[in-house]
């Protein structure tokens, strides 16, 4: 009952606020605000950018993040030693993962804005996004693979099969629930992130954009970012 009741104090809060804002906010919810450009110094109209952005960005991110991520959590978990440098790099990819994500968008300022000269762009913004991501589905990745059982890896070599195809047909398989979490996560993550794409992608007015037609004005807001 003690629990019942600590679980009722700290959901009930939540669900409150979550259906204040949903009342308050249902009623400017409609076709016209989902699908025009903002206007009046972003003070008025519609959040068109910010979802055609957000969708472009989370596509971007895990474009670069998800291959990079799984590939490594395979190495880690499949063929390196057991050594000293193994341990350090899982240290270190922990430790990214609790960086805050202000610390990211300075770091994207400073190599894909600055240094590579991307400028603030979908691309710069993506791949900030994508270093942020990458400590998540690493690790996600190695504990999803450790946690199959290494009796189906023995099985799978007396009967002929390489390292390689035993890690693609039993071992990825098996692990694919956990490592598909470890993406949700992170890509929900970056979805949710703003301070790097302020530093990185984000624009906030663009009145030149403003008095083109609709597909052309959201168009240019998108390549402008």
């Amino acid at each position: 009952m003690l629990l019942r009741l600590i679980t009722l104090l700290t959901v009930i809060p939540i669900l409150g606020l979550v259906g204040y804002i949903i009342a308050k906010g249902a009623p400017a919810i409609n076709w016209q605000f989902l699908t025009t450009m903002p206007t009046d110094g972003m003070r008025a109209g519609g959040i068109m950018p910010a979802i055609v952005g957000t969708l472009y960005l989370t596509l971007g991110t895990a474009i670069f993040s998800v291959p990079l991520g799984i590939a490594a959590g395979i190495y880690i978990s499949e063929y390196a030693a057991d050594n000293n440098a193994t341990r350090l790099i899982r240290i270190a990819i922990i430790n990214l993962a609790g960086i805050p994500s202000v610390v990211y968008g300075l770091f994207g300022l400073g190599l894909f804005v600055l240094f590579l000269k991307f400028g603030t762009s979908i691309l710069a913004a993506s791949l900030t996004l994508s270093i942020m991501t990458l400590p998540v589905i690493i690790s996600t990745t190695e504990e999803a693979l450790r946690g199959v059982p290494n009796s189906f890896r023995v099985v799978s070599t007396s009967l002929g099969a390489s390292r390689w195809q035993t890690i693609w047909r039993i071992t990825l398989p098996q692990g694919m629930p956990g490592i598909i979490t470890g993406i949700i996560l992170g890509l929900e993550r970056a979805a949710g992130e703003t301070a790097p794409i302020l530093f990185t992608g984000a624009a906030f007015s663009f009145p030149n954009c403003l008095n083109l037609p609709w597909m052309r004005r959201w168009l240019c807001l998108i390549i402008s970012m």
